[in-house]
């Protein structure tokens, strides 16, 4: 392709609204342009880069039997309604009516759609298993839209089907997509981890999720190096530091035995750091609680002071709930937030499981008091579950190796649906023996989107993108230094031919523009292969090659220049 006749508008600087390294990038170099928030215009070079994705997931998809459909964009409420899921998901569904009045919806994924395909086509177990993908446009009202590509309204993805006759075919479906989606990540050339995940709003049994890590994630898992343990933190279990001994207590911050809970007033203190800070002794030692609201009625939970309480965690404890409102408390409780605690509440209580040891400063449910020295079993009564998010430095829950957290991109999830939308769908077949039973489903997902900004987060420097071979735009980046030297532009053309006829994608740069200017945006596009026709061509007869990353020059007569580069791609595109 000629830069002259193409539309690759770079930019000098960064857009001001971009925060993620992906997103400044990406709009200079030229791949995308916001038309508004959350929502992409991919511009040449960046449709380029998602096709090439999409190449490499429709090959490992059709390698383990996929078979590619299109399904709508717009669906009728009916299906969603049927599964449940129309009054689960709040406003990140896109509704509306048609002409009739009718409620349709915008599809942020389809699991209903397949399970009611399956329901009309399938009907004995001689049709299963089956795997059926798409990669198609899908639409979710994201409240915060943000750092580019990675977190839009509007996205392209890759969601494929599982249909198999019991759970043991699942299994083996589960465990082929998670080999394929190792393959397209490795030629993808991104870094990744696999970790336990929660199902969230798809349900079912089981799912992990494939995690980039990058500074721009907005989510986070937690690794330990010794067993290999990777979980994302809404599901991560940890075990705690202790708390630290203080004055007048043994090892671990426990009072001395015996010691009787008593009553305190820190002046003016109502959060836990001032509260601590009056009495002198560590976050650690003392309780957060906190109310929430279910449709069974309010619900105390209680997370360490040092800790912060995991919501999703929470969630498949008590189910659906929000956070209590400041008279709400009031009533439940008799004291606003700030000096509510455990001790004689009649509501139910559940606390993170670290609690269950030691004595603690809580809230006394009177105004500006507090009570120091309980304990749960003496003094208050709980359900202990794992409550805490997970934190960088606590101790895994499997081997007792120390844990880190780091933040990561989402690029992919796989989930084991069961039969969650086959059952409310009648998505059913006939056994062996004639008895009806129910299709047994997984779903799984890819965004190629997210997997450009993850390769653009991690393989960039100062000056641009460094792209993997198998998903950079182009291979080569031919730059001739002066087009009106008619010796440096003859010998680009007639090179532009040769690497194409080598089967190698060209983008050569004939624009009648300033070298500085031309190196600027090769550096910034970051092509794997830079080729420079200038001075050095016209006094010595030879070309630069410069591989991206390296940036390290070689010199190579022209006669030579087509067998050197075609070496130089074959080693890169082994990395």
């Amino acid at each position: 392709m000629r830069w002259s006749g193409s539309l690759i508008p770079t930019l000098r600087e960064d857009p001001s609204d971009a925060v993620a390294v992906s997103h400044k990038l990406m709009v200079r170099a030229g791949l995308i342009r916001q038309l508004a928030a959350g929502i992409y215009v991919y511009l040449p070079l960046g449709q380029r880069i998602i096709d090439r994705i999409t190449a490499i997931i429709r090959e490992e998809m059709n390698r383990i039997g996929g078979q590619e459909i299109t399904m709508p964009v717009i669906h009728p409420a009916e299906i969603w309604q049927e599964s449940g899921r129309w009054t689960v998901i709040g406003d990140e569904m896109f509704r509306l009516k048609d002409r009739n009045q009718r409620d349709m919806c915008l599809g942020m994924t389809h699991e209903e759609v397949v399970a009611w395909l399956a329901a009309r086509e399938i009907r004995s177990y001689r049709d299963l298993p089956q795997i059926w993908y798409q990669i198609q446009t899908k639409e979710r009202d994201e409240a915060r839209p943000r750092s580019g590509v990675i977190r839009t309204r509007e996205f392209l993805m890759k969601d494929s089907y599982t249909l198999d006759a019991d759970e043991a075919g699942l299994a083996r479906a589960y465990d082929a997509h998670k080999a394929a989606y190792r393959r397209i990540f490795d030629r993808c050339g991104v870094r990744y981890y696999v970790v336990e995940s929660d199902p969230g709003m798809m349900g079912g049994a089981e799912s992990h999720e494939f995690m980039a890590p990058s500074p721009a994630g907005e989510d986070e898992v937690a690794l330990c190096d010794g067993c290999g343990y990777a979980a994302n933190v809404e599901l991560a279990r940890a075990v705690p530091l202790p708390p630290p001994s203080s004055s007048g207590e043994r090892k671990g911050g426990e009072p001395e035995a015996g010691r009787e809970m008593k009553e305190v007033a820190p002046p003016n203190a109502r959060t836990i750091h001032e509260v601590c800070s009056l009495l002198g002794i560590a976050p650690s030692l003392a309780i957060k609680s906190l109310v929430y609201m279910t449709k069974a009625g309010p619900v105390l939970a209680l997370v360490r002071g040092d800790q912060d309480l995991n919501e999703k965690k929470l969630a498949r404890v008590i189910g659906e709930f929000r956070p209590a409102h400041p008279e709400e408390i009031t009533a439940h409780l008799g004291a606003g937030a700030g000096f509510i605690g455990p001790v004689g509440v009649s509501i139910p209580v559940v606390a993170d499981e670290c609690l269950k040891e030691g004595a603690y400063v809580v809230g006394a449910n009177r105004e500006g008091y507090h009570l120091a020295g309980a304990r749960s079993g003496r003094d208050f009564e709980a359900r202990f579950v794992d409550l805490h998010r997970t934190r960088s430095g606590e101790r895994c829950a499997r081997c007792g190796g120390i844990l880190s957290v780091e933040n990561v991109i989402e690029i992919g999830n796989i989930f084991k649906l069961g039969a969650k939308y086959s059952v409310p769908l009648k998505a059913v077949y006939l056994d062996e023996g004639g008895k009806e039973r129910p299709i047994v489903m997984g779903s799984y997902g890819i965004g190629p989107a997210r997997i450009a900004a993850a390769a653009v987060e991690q393989r960039h420097d100062a000056d641009g993108i460094i792209w993997p071979w198998a998903i950079a735009p182009f291979h080569v980046h031919l730059l001739p230094v002066n087009m009106k030297d008619r010796s440096q532009a003859a010998a680009a053309e007639e090179l532009y031919v040769d690497l194409a006829a080598a089967g190698l994608e060209v983008l050569l740069d004939d624009r009648d523009e300033r070298p500085g200017v031309k190196f600027k945006d090769a550096d910034l596009i970051g092509l794997p292969i830079r080729v420079t026709v200038g001075t050095a061509f016209v006094k010595e007869g030879v070309v630069e090659i410069r591989p991206r990353h390296s940036r390290q020059d070689r010199k190579v007569a022209r006669r030579d220049a087509v067998a050197a580069i075609k070496e130089l791609a074959q080693e890169l595109s082994r990395v």
